[in-house]
């Protein structure tokens, strides 16, 4: 189990990784612009949105020194400004992230894989 860890005075805490990238991608789609999180499958080189139930496929999730590192794989709606997009999307996971760990993070990385019209 690849996990967080972290030592408190009762004893030792792991966070699986895959629990920081499921929570992450909930964090992250409800975010202005942010039309999903995307798969992009190494084959063909296509990115496409994910359904709810698997989000933490588009987030990597590593830790450094007890400091996490984000990386999102986003599709954002088109129109928006990715600046500020990418600004509000990192703003509240590292907040809403930090909040929920209690590990801090050091990076977030977003890759913009593609750009959809909303209905």
């Amino acid at each position: 189990m690849k996990g967080s860890s972290m030592n408190t005075h009762m004893g030792n805490i792991v966070i699986n990784n895959e629990v920081i990238a499921q929570y992450a991608g909930s964090v992250a789609v409800e975010c202005f612009g942010i039309v999903g999180m995307a798969g992009v499958s190494m084959k063909d080189g296509m990115a496409k949105i994910l359904k709810k139930d698997n989000l933490s496929r588009g987030i990597n999730v590593s830790l450094n020194n007890n400091r996490l590192t984000l990386d999102f794989h986003v599709i954002v709606a088109y129109g928006v400004s990715i600046i500020a997009v990418s600004d509000n999307l990192i703003s509240s996971v590292k907040y809403k992230v930090e909040e929920f760990t209690g590990i801090h993070i050091e990076k977030i990385n977003i890759f913009v894989e593609g750009v959809r019209v909303i209905d």
